[in-house]
């Protein structure tokens, strides 16, 4: 199987890539870091895997369209879209810098980069979309208002590219993990509920994608916990979602 995963030098990335990293698998992996990418490839490697990297930052438009035209000569069997990042927790205006950023990193290279391979995949009828959104996609809390509007974006993406490949055999998947220990997550000053290690994490990720899940949230009493505020009446959940955000960009 040829799996590319973006992102792959750190956190869930570096351990999805470690899982995948078998003798019967090709990898492709895809990070802006080179140091770190080259010791996740090793790594990979000795674990059996064809490892092939590319250092790229992926707000590169121009570069990531041109692995994407470059890697679609050739058939690829999973896409794991799991780079991203995310500003911190602020309560004051977001400044448009970081909500470029975020958008570009969190949503617009998506695109950029599959632009050129999905014709590929279309052709092959054949192949998986991976998307890593979050849990902050479906409810919006005041302090994370750039990053929870990526993730929604990709959110629609991903939902209108699964209609529109699922006639040409391409399964397209979008799964929504609330808190992972990982880089990003360690940034944070306040309880993250349900915090999970990014080894268990991973683990119900991979679980998702062999059983080709369109759409998967967890953990689980999180997302009912979301869920359940969503049904409520707007002025109750101004009350929750004010009780709730303790004062994180303070």
């Amino acid at each position: 199987m040829r799996i590319l995963i973006t992102g792959a030098s750190s956190g869930l990335g570096e351990v999805l890539a470690l899982h995948y990293a078998t003798k019967d698998n090709t990898l492709v992996l895809i990070a802006r870091r080179e140091d770190r990418l080259s010791d996740v490839a090793s790594r990979c490697r000795e674990l059996g895997a064809d490892v092939e990297t590319l250092v790229a930052d992926v707000n590169d438009f121009e570069r990531i369209r041109e692995i994407g035209t470059e890697l679609g000569q050739n058939p690829i069997d999973r896409i794991i879209l799991n780079a991203g990042v995310s500003v911190g927790h602020n309560g004051g205006v977001t400044p448009f810098e970081d909500f470029e950023r975020l958008f570009k990193t969190n949503f617009l290279s998506i695109h950029a980069l599959l632009e050129p391979i999905i014709p590929k995949l279309m052709e092959q009828r054949s192949g998986e979309i991976v998307f890593i959104s979050s849990l902050a996609s479906l409810l919006s809390m005041p302090t994370s208002i750039a990053y929870s509007s990526s993730k929604r974006a990709l959110n629609a993406y991903a939902e209108g590219l699964h209609y529109q490949l699922k006639p040409h055999g391409i399964s397209v998947m979008t799964i929504m993990p609330g808190f992972i220990d990982s880089e990003m997550t360690r940034k944070n000053r306040f309880k993250m509920p349900f915090l999970l290690k990014t080894e268990e994490g991973v683990a119900r990720i991979v679980r998702a994608i062999e059983r080709k899940k369109i759409r998967y949230a967890f953990p689980f009493r999180f997302y009912l916990m979301i869920r359940i505020v969503l049904l409520f009446p707007q002025s109750l959940r101004d009350k929750i979602v004010n009780f709730t955000n303790f004062k994180k960009g303070q």
